[in-house]
């Protein structure tokens, strides 16, 4: 589980607004967690190993940090799509993510619930501040 807010790029307040919002699901599955060692090239042992991953605090495997973070990116281009389908001709891109804190541990089997909220929209900078849960 993690919590964290983020900033887009490039979407004219007249196609979001506060209060917008999206979601989604993913399960972690093992087939999840070996793609992304492949593309990450994070073969830790607390993600490949079971029976070193049962000998610590875990109990078991844990899927890496930054694939539950690439779930948020999943809610924020959502948010991208909903200010295309209303008529926006730009290209959204992620300015990054901001105080991101992993709350407990995320294991094979267990399911993500990412969601962006539009909290603020800065219309000098054509930017939405958003809440990521």
């Amino acid at each position: 589980m993690l919590t964290g807010s983020m900033q887009q790029q490039t979407i004219p307040t007249s196609w979001v607004e506060v209060g917008d919002s999206a979601a989604f699901t993913k399960t972690v599955t093992e087939s999840d967690v070996a793609m992304f060692c492949e593309i990450s090239g994070d073969f830790d042992p607390i993600h490949v190993d079971a029976e070193h991953a049962s000998r610590t605090v875990f109990g078991q495997r844990i899927a890496h940090g930054a694939l539950s973070i690439a779930v948020l990116s999943a809610a924020s281009s959502m948010i991208s799509k909903l200010a295309v389908d209303r008529g926006n001709p730009g290209v959204s891109i992620s300015m990054g993510y901001d105080r991101i804190r992993f709350l407990k541990p995320v294991f094979i089997g267990d399911t993500l619930n990412a969601s962006y909220t539009v909290e603020d929209i800065d219309a000098a900078s054509s930017r939405t501040r958003g809440r990521m849960a």
